[in-house]
């Protein structure tokens, strides 16, 4: 799995989460394992502004560019847990501690997971995008690498 091979929503959902610096972005394609949907989108937001923030741009960009929106969303208001469900993927916007609490990754470890870049590509610090590592998985990745555990 990596970045390009992802459904065009959620390519969509990553960058939205992206711009609005959610931390520790990663995506679970779920497709091969039976589950209720075909991929998770997970990322950490820091408050509750930055949650609701983070959720709002993912709505919005997924209307714009393909006339979609949420079937379910769940948490908005909350600063621990948010969800957007779009049918055939899900978006997860946690706080720090809930996420560690909940860790779907844990749970849902049989998937593939692609851990992606913090800031979307040629963002990098100093405008060099080879700079970047994603360390959001405990290791030294190259931005879409796909890494499993």
């Amino acid at each position: 799995m990596n970045y390009n091979s992802l459904p065009q929503g959620v390519r969509l959902a990553v960058e939205a989460a992206q711009n609005k610096k959610a931390a520790g972005i990663s995506v679970l394609d779920l497709s091969g394992v039976g589950a209720f949907t075909s991929y998770f989108v997970i990322c950490t937001g820091f408050s509750t502004p930055q949650v609701q923030a983070i959720c709002s741009e993912v709505e919005e960009q997924l209307h714009k560019e393909m006339g979609r929106s949420p079937q379910h969303r769940e948490g908005r208001g909350s600063s621990e847990w948010a969800l957007l469900d779009f049918g055939s993927f899900i978006v997860h916007v946690f706080s720090e501690q809930a996420r560690a609490y909940y860790d779907l990754e844990r749970l849902w470890r049989s998937a593939p997971k692609l851990a992606i870049a913090d800031e979307p590509e040629g963002l990098g610090s100093h405008g060099n995008s080879h700079s970047r590592r994603n360390v959001a998985i405990g290791g030294s990745h190259a931005p879409g690498e796909a890494v499993s555990k």
